[in-house]
């Protein structure tokens, strides 16, 4: 498994998928948080905070992340390479966990350049310090979080297609759904006391209560579940490929 990793880490970062994907989130973000002047920008805030960074950056992600993550396994699946990968001793769990874990490993890499907006807004704060580390921190650590569940849906859809445009499209859209279209769903109070419900299993629901600095074990468990569940899904329709 530690072999594969590293070979999928070596493909992001060898090719240039893996620096695009880096670069358009570090010039989009720097685009919308410093220089575009719109609500999202850090400072023409009232307050020193990160607020509209990890506001914005999931609707980054809903984009991003899928196009990391379509080739996968639809690229091994079109190639036929993926025969190759089944005859090797490792498990297809193991195989899927190489790959999810490079992509969430990408992805920790992409937002490790942004603490930087932490120390900047740590000194332009009034007075100096000003800014919740404790808020800011847990919030960084809800967004990997939820960035890591994006993961495994784009793991998910790669699995079910050898197309990397339809794997594209099925990611962006289940990210979707679990991200902001069960809390929107969920906010037409169409349905009663179910309303609350569904709303609790869209993911903004527990990455805003992440945001608020306190990170709960329901959010946890949460976010633990939904990755198992697509991992869980994407490893059933790669044993259905070897019969």
């Amino acid at each position: 498994m530690k072999a594969l990793y590293f070979k999928e880490i070596k493909s992001f970062l060898s090719s240039i998928i893996g620096y695009i994907f880096i670069l358009i989130y570090l010039i989009a973000s720097g685009l919308f948080h410093w220089i575009i002047s719109m609500n999202t920008n850090l400072l023409e805030g009232t307050e020193a905070d990160l607020i509209p960074f990890f506001n914005l950056s999931p609707v980054i992600f809903l984009i991003l992340i899928p196009a990391i993550t379509m080739r996968s396994i639809a690229e091994e699946r079109r190639t036929g390479t993926i025969e190759l990968l089944f005859t090797h001793p490792i498990s297809d769990f193991k195989i899927l966990m190489a790959k999810y874990l490079a992509g969430v490993t990408l992805l920790i890499i992409a937002i490790m350049p942004t603490f930087i907006y932490y120390v900047s807004m740590h000194y332009l704060g009034n007075p100096v310090g000003v800014i919740d580390d404790g808020a800011t921190f847990t919030s960084y650590m809800g967004l990997i979080m939820l960035g890591s569940a994006f993961v495994a849906i784009g793991i998910f859809a790669s699995a079910v297609t050898s197309s990397q445009i339809v794997a594209f499209i099925i990611a962006m859209f289940l990210s979707w759904i679990f991200y902001d279209g069960l809390t929107l769903l969920g906010s037409y109070n169409l349905m009663g006391k179910f309303d609350y419900i569904i709303q609790y299993m869209g993911m903004s629901f527990h990455y805003d209560s992440i945001k608020r600095g306190v990170i709960d074990t329901s959010d946890l468990i949460y976010f633990g579940s939904l990755i198992a569940v697509f991992i869980f899904a994407a490893l059933t329709v790669i044993k259905s490929l070897k019969k």
